[in-house]
């Protein structure tokens, strides 16, 4: 296929204009012969760039060939069309002001939004024997770069056991699928973790320390991926759990200083405090006792 060209001269019709042509398309549902292809240059294209939905194995003797928005050949989804005889370009409904047709049939997208991935139909209008036209639809999809998530929390403190917490995975990307990550790795078979429909929006239904933690989310579709930077649950309990005193011995000699550790089950941790008969000695986790006397 040689390069891009338009038409030298182009007469524009709006859509208004599509009945006064639509007698020299002469639909017909006839499979059509030729191998049609459609590729995106480039493959991969971010918010705000330029692409060309690039058509390959273009058919002998065409008659013309109609764009559509999505899947659906209806009024609404129409973005543009193209009659061969007389180089009409007829510009419809879902036409934004940023497309450009050729008359090799491929269609330039600029400036691209979100709005614009997703899928596109070109009907294509072969001329026949005089008596009969074929038309075939050939359909392909575009995807943007997916943008770097982020996961917004209903609650990152959460009672132990007894608040429910929602995680969302943004943005709202078309055409692309959600991953999540709790703690490095896939999501724990266990029912206090539920996933929406899309797989957008995680419930955590009373956080226990086991699903406690970091948590990531991705944004996958065909042509590119990203992950999000990990949100960290934190448990709040109202009351630390009962404290236990270890110490490496049983039993001490006299000058001996005993190290004392107390541990506690708490999220987040508690604070330790130390006294001998009632007096308050210091602050720590791990304690150690002056020198044992006998007295």
């Amino acid at each position: 296929m040689g390069p891009l060209s338009a038409p030298p001269c182009i007469q524009r019709i709006t859509w208004k204009g599509l009945l006064l042509t639509a007698s020299l398309l002469n639909f017909w549902n006839l499979p059509m012969t030729a191998q049609v292809t459609i590729e995106a240059q480039p493959p991969k294209v971010s918010e705000g760039k330029d692409v060309l939905l690039l058509v390959h194995n273009l058919p002998q003797n065409l008659t013309g060939y109609i764009w559509y928005k999505r899947q659906m050949k209806d009024l609404y989804h129409y973005i543009t069309s193209y009659v061969v005889d007389g180089q009409i370009i007829i510009y419809g409904p879902a036409y934004s002001g940023r497309e450009t047709v050729y008359s090799n049939a491929s269609l330039l997208i600029q400036n691209v939004t979100r709005e614009d991935a997703g899928s596109y139909t070109l009907h294509i209008i072969k001329g026949g024997d005089g008596t009969r036209r074929e038309t075939g639809n050939f359909t392909f999809t575009l995807y943007l770069e997916t943008p770097k998530p982020s996961i917004s929390s209903s609650n990152l403190n959460p009672r132990e056991a007894t608040e429910t917490v929602i995680l969302t995975c943004d943005p709202e990307t078309p055409d692309a699928s959600y991953l999540w990550w709790m703690n490095g790795q896939s999501l724990p078979m266990t029912h206090r973790l539920q996933l929406s429909e899309t797989n957008r929006t995680l419930f955590l239904l009373g956080v226990t320390k086991y699903i406690a933690g970091p948590y990531e989310c991705e944004i996958r579709n065909p042509v590119s991926a990203s992950r999000s930077d990990p949100v960290t649950l934190n448990l709040l309990r109202e009351w630390p759990g009962c404290p236990t005193i270890s110490s490496s011995y049983t039993y001490y000699h006299t000058g001996e200083v005993p190290k004392l550790s107390c541990l506690t089950d708490s999220h987040p941790p508690a604070e330790h405090s130390w006294l001998i008969d009632g007096k308050f000695q210091q602050s720590a986790q791990v304690f150690f006792i002056p020198q044992i006397t006998k007295t």
